[in-house]
């Protein structure tokens, strides 16, 4: 079979994962601080998309309140929902070409390179649309989303239209991936903010993203592919040692 529905996830957790969690969150946090103090006066910011990226928009709201003036542009209507509540004022392309600084989170951060993996969240097209137009794409992660290679330790996300989505995993299958239609809470096709389908793709270690990339793209019925190759200009990274910071 080329293609299967994702099983729901467990709404239960132990309480050894809900303090492993909190560790981590502990971290992202600490990492989303660093990449906030890099936000300056008059700045137009993207605001990503993730729990790393909430914490940021957390820290960005305090900086407001204390005087910051920025611009926000979200890459999500949740991002937008949690800066607008804190008094982030928010805008669009319409009267902003570019963006001077995007924070976001990633799934999977390449050491090397600083290629990325991101979309687990559900935002990669907007997220993809945002980081383009940034002067400077700064990721905040925790240590497991450094890695070696992309594609090893989670799948890729690739936005389908909903029409002959069925087709459309077919031929992401003849790629060499094993494509799972993301099912939301409901248990019904988890959409973007586009309206648009989700097919996680494992693809195993990637040995030339950039390749896998432009397949993905040049695949009818694609939108979009959660592979961000050669975008972020800044990775940093808070592991149990400190904060690491990786510049491309």
């Amino acid at each position: 079979m080329l293609w299967q529905l994702a099983p729901r996830l467990p709404r239960g957790a132990c309480m050894t994962d809900m303090q492993q969690m909190s560790d981590r969150d502990l971290l992202k946090r600490q990492a989303a601080m660093e990449a906030v103090a890099m936000v300056e006066d008059g700045m137009v910011v993207g605001l990503g998309t993730g729990s790393t990226a909430a914490f940021a928009i957390d820290g960005l709201i305090d900086r407001v309140r204390n005087g910051l003036r920025i611009v926000g542009i979200p890459t999500s209507e949740r991002s937008a929902k949690q800066a607008r509540d804190g008094g982030i004022e928010l805008s669009d392309f319409a009267h902003h070409s570019k963006v001077d600084l995007t924070i976001d989170g990633a799934d999977e951060i390449a050491r090397g390179s600083l290629d990325l993996v991101k979309g687990l969240g559900g935002a990669l097209l907007r997220e993809k649309i945002v980081a383009a137009a940034s002067e400077r794409l700064v990721i905040v992660a925790d240590e497991p989303k450094l890695v070696a290679d992309l594609g090893g330790t989670v799948a890729i996300p690739v936005e389908v239209v909903g029409f002959g989505w069925e087709t459309t995993v077919a031929r992401l299958a003849k790629l060499g991936a094993t494509p799972v239609l993301r099912i939301g809470q409901d248990g019904s096709p988890f959409r973007t903010d586009g309206g648009n389908l989700i097919a996680d793709c494992r693809f195993g270690v990637i040995s030339e993203p950039k390749q896998l990339e432009i397949a993905l793209s040049s695949t009818i019925g694609v939108v979009e592919s959660g592979l961000f190759i050669a975008m972020a200009t800044t990775a940093i990274v808070a592991t149990s040692g400190g904060i690491v910071r990786l510049d491309r």
